[in-house]
């Protein structure tokens, strides 16, 4: 078994600004009974965990079509969940979204108000170094 990595800040500064997990801050809360109609209801759930080498598209392309992805990722956000695929993200992906979720989003589930990130710009805006 590999251990997971933690995500590096320009991951994270990326995640901040991913709409999958804005929307997923937005519909946090708009729909409790988004399991009953998700597209993978139908589809054998080997399909969202795949092994380590084996790809994820499949999966990843399921959800993009999924009309609950947001609830779907919200609730794997809120429980720390980083196994399979859950709203179209990567666990990779979702480490990267769960520390700007832990940052946008208390415990209880409420939003936590915070401005523009100085620390964000800074390093989307990093130029490599010339030798």
């Amino acid at each position: 078994m590999t251990r997971a990595r933690m995500p590096r800040p320009h991951e994270v500064a990326i995640a901040r600004r991913d709409p999958r997990l804005l929307g997923a801050i937005d519909e946090r809360r708009s729909d409790e009974a988004w399991r009953t109609r998700g597209a993978c209801r139908s589809v054998d759930p080997e399909t969202f965990f795949p092994a380590p080498n084996e790809p994820s598209e499949s999966a990843v392309a399921l959800c993009g079509a999924c009309d609950v992805q947001g609830p779907c990722l919200a609730w794997a956000l809120q429980v720390g969940d980083c196994h399979g695929v859950w709203g179209g993200t990567t666990p990779r992906e979702r480490r990267a979204m769960l520390v700007a979720w832990r940052e946008r989003v208390q415990p209880n589930g409420d939003v936590v108000d915070d401005g523009p990130d100085e620390e964000d710009r800074r390093l989307l805006t990093l130029e490599p170094v010339s030798r």
